[in-house]
């Protein structure tokens, strides 16, 4: 796959990509990665580190066009690529693209995706590179922005459906999937769909989760919501303001699996609470529009009850009417599904094993081996 992939300021897209491309040339794959900040940087070397969105907008277009001038030309003839840059700035100089149709169409590209991460660890990281007083409200709205400027860039070129949002999260397996969207496209793409907030502090059913999502990302290209759950963040605020306190400190994982605490302001997030509702129930419709197939697990709770939140029977219902397979694993021997879970459902299984089984005997994951699972 030839693909542009953009992000809000302050992703780090460059550390995650480069391990994409490490995670290919394991796999045998050849991955060309270009940094268009990097290159930028390297145009004008006068430029200190962290500064150049602050320099005016005329040598800003100059040094981007540059930079593209010379992918075009890089890429000539490669079959996979990833060209790392973005769709909108919002910075010192207001709203403003950061792209040349004409150059993009020149790339001849397959497929555009935007990365997206936990709100709090992008102001961590912003605020770490850069001199801005962004709050997270700021963060929120660019955000939006980003991922509206690059789905509208995606449709312009025709590539409406090889447009993709990819959450970048703490996990592992989002690297898999990022490998997998640039040289395994053929691949099913998968919704995971299963309780979150209600089931917090039940180990036991946390780790059935865990185990299945896990399973559903060794065979598929999985879009998994709980790789970006800011809803936790919410919780943790409310609780700090009612207690009297004006920050919160919350871990931010990296791949390797060190963990750094970020401070952040409990107005700030208690600010976005509109927002982080809204921008859930907006990207998890996304994430079930933009893949094959939904697969939801219910878990049995301690009481017997069925583990089901009104989140995932809406995501159920949303994938059935947008005419996406819909896999159910029903968990609980005391009830039954109903049969607003039945009817929408292509199949119902009794546990995860029996449903990978299922997809096996269609074929879902006929090239598992190639991922040396």
């Amino acid at each position: 796959m030839r693909a542009i992939v953009t992000g809000q300021v302050g992703m780090d897209k460059r550390s995650y990509f480069d391990k994409v491309v490490n995670l290919a040339g394991n796999r045998g794959e050849n991955v060309q990665l270009f940094n268009v900040g990097d290159m930028m940087y390297a145009e004008g070397r006068d430029i200190p580190k962290g500064r150049i969105l602050d320099l005016p907008l005329s040598r800003l277009n100059t040094l981007r066009r540059s930079a593209f001038k010379d992918i075009i030309a890089q890429s000539k003839g490669q079959e996979n690529i990833i060209v790392n840059t973005h769709a909108t700035f919002r910075w010192r100089h207001g709203l403003f693209a950061a792209f040349d149709f004409d150059q993009i169409k020149e790339l001849e590209i397959d497929t555009l995706i935007v990365l997206v991460d936990n709100i709090e660890v992008v102001y961590d990281r912003l605020h770490a590179d850069h001199t801005i007083d962004a709050t997270l409200k700021d963060l929120m709205v660019w955000r939006e922005e980003e991922i509206m400027a690059t789905e509208l860039l995606a449709q312009a070129l025709g590539l409406g459906n090889n447009f993709y949002v990819l959450s970048r999260g703490r996990h592992e397996e989002t690297i898999e999937t990022g490998f997998k969207l640039i040289c395994r496209p053929q691949l099913r793409t998968v919704y995971p769909s299963f309780p979150m907030t209600h089931v917090v502090g039940m180990p036991d059913v946390l780790e059935e989760i865990d185990a299945f999502r896990a399973e559903l990302a060794k065979h598929f290209i999985t879009f998994d919501p709980g790789d970006v759950d800011e809803k936790l963040l919410l919780d943790q605020a409310i609780a700090a303001a009612k207690e009297g306190k004006d920050f919160i400190e919350t871990e931010a994982h990296s791949f390797s699996g060190s963990a750094s605490q970020v401070r952040v302001s409990v107005k700030q997030v208690l600010d976005i609470a509109g927002d982080i509702d809204g921008q859930i129930y907006a990207r998890d419709f996304k994430l079930i529009d933009q893949s094959d197939i939904i697969v939801s697990l219910v878990p049995e709770l301690p009481d017997g009850m069925p583990g089901l939140s009104s989140g995932v029977e809406r995501e159920l219902q949303h994938a059935f009417e947008h005419g996406k397979e819909v896999y159910v694993v029903w968990k609980p021997e005391i009830k039954q599904p109903s049969p607003f879970i039945t009817e929408t459902a292509t199949k119902v299984f009794k546990t995860t094993d029996e449903a990978l089984t299922y997809f096996e005997e269609q074929g879902m994951f006929a090239e598992t081996n190639l991922f040396g699972h």
